[in-house]
């Protein structure tokens, strides 16, 4: 999954349980369904990722698509003292999934075709995006 700063699903992709996640970062940063509007492609755009995307390939699959990585080192150890202007964001996306996992068919996959789960996923990413402009009445 990939979400904006405050939680807001961007993109979906679906695997088996026995890929990796590195190996679908490419098709995650291909996979987004909500377009950024146009001025802020002028902004830099940044994506923050675990341990795990820190190889060639996710660095450069992050810089193909105009993002900014941001990727902890393995072996780095986590700073003592963090200041205070710096937010944790890794719980962004843990947020994210538990939102979806509030749809039982999302939770429990029920659909043997996997199209047919994406769909349901999407379905809900809509519903989410729909309930965030009609709380902020945008």
């Amino acid at each position: 999954m990939l979400s904006d700063g405050k939680g807001g699903p961007l993109a979906v992709v679906i695997a088996g349980a026995n890929v990796h996640d590195t190996m679908l970062l490419q098709d995650t940063l291909e996979a987004v369904f909500i377009e950024p509007p146009c001025p802020i492609h002028e902004l830099i755009q940044h994506l923050c990722l675990d341990k795990g995307y820190d190889n060639p390939t996710g660095h450069a699959a992050a810089e193909v698509y105009g993002y900014v990585p941001h990727i902890r080192r393995i072996g780095e150890e986590r700073r003592a003292g963090a200041t205070h202007g710096e937010k944790p964001r890794r719980w962004v996306v843990e947020r994210l999934i538990a939102w979806l996992n509030g749809c039982r068919s999302i939770l429990v996959r029920w659909s043997k075709r996997s199209c047919n789960y994406l769909a349901m996923i999407k379905l809900q990413c809509i519903l989410l995006w729909y309930r965030r402009l009609h709380q902020y009445g945008f």
